[in-house]
């Protein structure tokens, strides 16, 4: 693993060494990562953005066989070692499971979460002739795009957001789908033709969202970074992946939910805060789909994701989410497993899921 030196903002007389912020070296971490630097700077604090090249990075070898939970370990690696100060992620992309050595200290303000069609002639999803080929390799937005019955042609997909817009401007696929969120960072909205409504897919839980961690020790550096948090935001992404860690599922997983704190009025005209979280379990050949919704306070957050998961399992969600995915071979290799998980049975969804790979 190596460390590269990005930028170094020291100034003359500085007090104290910048911040260091991990970050992977494509465009989309450098301008996730970046944002946090700029903050931090305009706040007054030193920091420095240091790019860890890992092997998912260096490596010519497809993901699912070195596994793309390198990206995120890599991060955390050097997190721990006292490498960095602060690694930026993909929120998305971490494991539902907690590290204690590590602390989310601030969830800033959220991307439009909703997947986004990038699809050929200025096509919308319901223009797409049937047998369109459309470019995902997530098996949450293969499972909901066959669920709605068009006809498309699901075909693998892999790379980062620049290589995937060029399979449909190159003419290799009709269309792909993507996260909106990283085409926005990257200044390329413009791509767009659709952005999908939950009602046609639901996003990935904490999709749009982004985790600055820092050591749990660093009581200094939370303080600071607390600065950036958004409490709506929070309460959003804590209620998705509750639902995500209630189903035992990982973000590979065929799941989709969407958390938003919304006002409402109440009986005596009072305005209050409440969470509405939607969520979605899906068989991967498109053959089926539960979903539910449910209303509470967002500071019963993880509650009510739990309480929405255990509804969907209710509904049948565990043994849709064992539905191996259509073909003659079987299910395709998600290049969201890790390493551990290429071989794992189809219901163990406990693996994060991938770094940008899956944007």
């Amino acid at each position: 693993m190596t460390l590269v030196q990005e930028e170094d903002n020291v100034t003359a007389g500085s007090m104290r060494a910048p911040w260091r912020i991990g970050t992977r070296g494509s465009l989309l971490a450098l301008t996730q990562s970046g944002t946090i630097r700029d903050a931090l700077v305009a706040a007054g604090h030193e920091a420095e953005l240091v790019v860890v090249k890992t092997l998912g990075d260096l490596s010519a070898e497809p993901v699912q066989q070195i596994g793309v939970g390198v990206f995120t370990s890599a991060l955390r690696d050097e997190l721990a070692a006292g490498n960095i100060d602060i690694a930026v992620h993909s929120y998305k992309d971490l494991p539902t499971a907690q590290d204690p050595r590590f602390t989310i200290a601030a969830i800033p303000p959220r991307q439009d979460p909703r997947d986004a069609l990038v699809a050929r002639d200025g096509l919308v999803l319901g223009e797409l002739p049937a047998g369109a080929k459309v470019g995902t390799s997530a098996p949450r937005r293969a499972s909901q795009l066959r669920a709605l019955g068009l006809g498309l042609d699901i075909v693998p997909l892999r790379g980062n957001l620049d290589t995937r817009l060029r399979k449909v401007s190159d003419g290799d696929l009709d269309a792909v789908v993507v996260a909106r969120a990283g085409l926005a960072r990257i200044d390329r909205l413009d791509a767009v033709t659709e952005a999908l409504e939950p009602v046609q897919m639901l996003p990935a839980p904490g999709q749009g969202a982004l985790a600055v961690e820092c050591r749990s020790e660093d009581a200094e550096l939370i303080e600071v970074l607390t600065a950036f948090d958004d409490a709506a935001t929070r309460a959003s992404i804590i209620a998705e992946r509750a639902l995500l860690a209630e189903l035992e599922a990982g973000c590979t997983a065929p799941i989709g939910a969407l958390a938003e704190v919304v006002e409402s009025i109440d009986e005596d005209g009072r305005i209050f805060d409440e969470l509405s979280l939607r969520g979605c379990a899906a068989a991967v050949d498109g053959s089926d789909v539960v979903r539910a919704s449910i209303v509470g306070a967002p500071a019963n957050a993880d509650e009510l994701g739990r309480a929405l998961a255990r509804e969907l399992l209710d509904m049948g969600a565990r043994e849709l989410l064992s539905v191996a995915e259509p073909g003659p071979s079987g299910p395709e290799p998600d290049p969201g497993s890790n390493t551990q998980a290429v071989n794992a049975p189809a219901t163990d969804f406990t693996q994060p899921s991938p770094m940008e790979n899956n944007q």
